[in-house]
């Protein structure tokens, strides 16, 4: 019985038309017609004849390595023998393969080469005000020095002037917030109730002690460094004051 055959049986013992056996498969009826009459010229080669001939015996209730091999007796075109399998040596003998030059290391290496003459004529040239300035004698050379020495010390301020202040910036961002400043002597410097939205900035050169009420929704930064308020510090006073000396 021919693998046509064994399927056609198959096929009609399953109850099955070409049409479904079609339809499980996805292979065309022509290709399935032909088959079952030993016609194999339509699958495109050994290799899809194999893989339809697993896929009709699968739909209708065969084993298909069976049939795969006796396909592969009966059908498959053998595999031709060439001279180099009969005349094989015992050792191999390796062909140099002649190697194309690596276009991408030569123009590389010339870029190098361009690079390096290029930083060399760069290096050693000087310029012609450096020649000029090498010329001047070394007395030249003095008086320049103590002249700028001399103009830097007029312009330097005394080493007793100190500039030092504390800088406080309050945002009410989304609530009112009542806000009072005072000094270390107990004197009010502001005491205002702060509107949603409203920035105010104060500059002391003094310690002072700030107490908010209702800071919720408050940004407060101190020298620009934000500190983070919470409603627990509710009419707690805080006090912020220069912490640097800065040499004008």
């Amino acid at each position: 019985m021919t693998i046509g055959d064994a399927l056609a049986d198959a096929r009609r013992q399953a109850g099955l038309t070409i049409t479904q056996v079609s339809q499980r498969t996805c292979i065309r009826e022509t290709i399935i017609r032909g088959i079952e009459q030993g016609d194999y010229s339509a699958c495109g080669g050994d290799f899809y004849a194999r893989g339809h001939i697993r896929s009709i015996a699968r739909a209708v209730g065969l084993e298909p390595d069976d049939l795969v091999r006796e396909y592969d007796v009966t059908q498959a075109a053998p595999q031709p023998i060439t001279a180099a399998d009969v005349f094989q040596p015992f050792t191999p003998v390796k062909l140099k393969e002649r190697r194309r030059p690596n276009w991408t290391l030569v123009l590389l290496g010339a870029l190098a080469v361009i690079v390096g003459i290029g930083a060399f004529h760069y290096l050693t040239k000087k310029p012609s005000h450096d020649t000029a300035a090498d010329a001047k004698p070394p007395a030249a050379h003095h008086h320049q020095a103590k002249t700028l020495q001399t103009k830097k010390q007029q312009h330097s301020p005394p080493a007793h002037e100190y500039r030092h202040k504390v800088v406080i910036t309050l945002h009410t961002v989304s609530n009112d917030c009542w806000v009072q400043i005072t000094t270390a002597t107990g004197q009010v410097i502001f005491d205002q109730v702060v509107p949603v939205g409203t920035w105010k900035t104060w500059t002391e050169h003094k310690i002072v002690t700030m107490t908010l009420g209702d800071p919720i929704g408050v940004t407060l930064k101190v020298d620009g460094r934000r500190l983070a308020i919470t409603s627990a510090q509710t009419g707690v006073p805080m006090s912020f004051g220069p912490r640097h000396r800065v040499r004008l």
